[in-house]
This record gives structure tokens, C-alpha cells and sequence, in this order.
């Protein structure tokens, strides 16, 4: 695993800019909290990318998410808040215990009857979700392990339908997509999931860059054709 090291001024910018706009509630802050006190990695994504990802799915019209990678459900929390009451995100998460602390978040946030927490690898229940008929899903973010990348889009785009967004976070990796010796387990997948994006004609997407409290990295944005 590749070493984050922020800058402590992108800190400082992001902590001003989540006060100051962001504004996450006690909820959300609660869900951070309790992945420290369950062991969780602090893998969260930033309040300001949280706060992007629900705006994401409202200026989409979407009714259906699908998540990939829930570790305590602080991204599920914020997408959630961002459906229709009626709205429906399924989520995948590996490690059970991890699916019990992200329950209890959903739960306590008052998003939890719009969440489907799917538990095991997330390469064996999205083929049970297209199996059992659920979607075509209208936003997909995909932020689990990297080196599954190229697969997890590809079962995105299966899920998905002519305009369905895609986020797929940690893109820029510290420069690792430069240098794959940086991180032999990760890059290669993230380098070819952004190959994929790019030359698949199923896909339209883009990437940006970011700084903060996650270190350098950056994520991928594409809508499926």
C-alpha cells in the first residue's frame, strides 16, 4: 500500500472549506468516528468529496446507486441523503464486520430503509445483482480495492445504461500511475482502469487531480454512452 503524505496547508484549505460549506452533519461525523473506534484504515473520502458525491447524484436525477467499496458508510451516507426518499443504493462491502458499523450508520443517519448492504466480494455479488433483475443503476462510485478497477467498471457499465455516471476514486495515487513500482499491488490496476476509460467506445470520461487531507491523488468521472 502506497503512503499518503498531505501537505498540512491542503489540511488546512479543506478543513476551512468543510466548516465553512460543506457542513457535514453529527451523522456523518459519527460514522468517521466509529470507523476509528472499529480499527477501519481512515480511507474515508474527504468531507468536500462526500458533499460532491451527493450533489453528483441529485444533478443526475438518479434513483438508483451502486457503491462499490462501503467500509463504514460515510460515502453511502452522502449519496443516500442525495436520492429521492423512494431512491434505492446498493452497496458492497467485502468484510462483514465492516457491513455492521456501516449499517448502524446508515441506520442512525436516517437513510438506512434506502440502503442494501451487500455482503462478500464485490466480483461475486454484482453478478448476483444482474442475475436478480436489480437496476439498470443510474450512478455508480467505485472505491474498493484498486487492483479490481478494470472489472469493477466493466460490471458499472453492465449495471449501468446510456447515461449512467461513474466516479471511480483514487485515480492519481501519488503519481503512481507514472511509476507502477510505487505500488505494484494498486497501480496497475488503477493505470488500466483509466486506459480502459478511455479507449472502451461504452465510455466518456474525465479525470481531475485533488490535494487534501487523502494526499495527492484524484478521481475519474465517465458516463456510459
Amino acid at each position: 500500500m502506497i503512503e499518503h503524505k498531505p501537505e498540512p496547508q491542503w489540511v488546512a484549505v479543506e478543513e476551512f472549506l468543510s466548516d465553512v460549506v460543506v457542513r457535514p452533519g453529527s451523522p456523518l461525523k459519527r460514522a468517521v468516528a466509529s470507523a476509528l473506534e472499529a480499527g477501519m484504515p481512515p480511507i474515508e473520502v474527504a468531507p468536500n468529496a462526500g458533499k460532491l458525491l451527493k450533489l453528483l447524484v441529485q444533478l443526475s436525477g438518479a434513483r438508483r446507486v451502486l457503491e462499490i467499496g462501503t467500509l463504514a458508510g460515510f460515502s453511502t451516507i452522502w449519496m443516500a441523503q442525495g436520492l429521492p426518499d423512494d431512491g434505492e443504493l446498493v452497496t458492497c462491502e467485502y468484510l462483514p464486520k465492516h457491513a455492521l458499523v456501516a449499517r448502524a450508520n446508515v441506520d442512525a443517519a436516517g437513510v438506512g430503509h434506502k440502503v442494501d448492504i451487500r455482503v462478500g466480494a464485490a466480483l461475486d455479488t454484482l453478478p448476483q445483482l444482474l442475475d436478480d433483475g436489480r437496476g439498470p443503476f443510474d450512478f455508480v462510485f467505485i472505491d474498493a480495492d484498486k487492483e479490481n478497477n478494470p472489472q469493477y467498471l466493466d460490471w458499472a457499465v453492465r449495471l449501468g445504461r446510456p447515461g449512467t455516471a461513474i466516479v471511480m476514486d483514487n485515480v492519481v495515487w501519488e503519481g503512481a500511475l507514472l511509476d507502477p513500482s510505487m505500488d505494484e499491488i494498486n497501480a496497475p490496476g488503477i493505470i488500466s482502469a483509466l486506459e480502459m476509460m478511455g479507449e472502451d467506445p461504452r465510455l466518456d470520461g474525465t479525470v481531475m487531480q485533488t490535494v487534501g487531507s487523502k494526499g495527492w491523488d484524484g478521481f475519474a468521472l465517465a458516463v456510459v454512452r
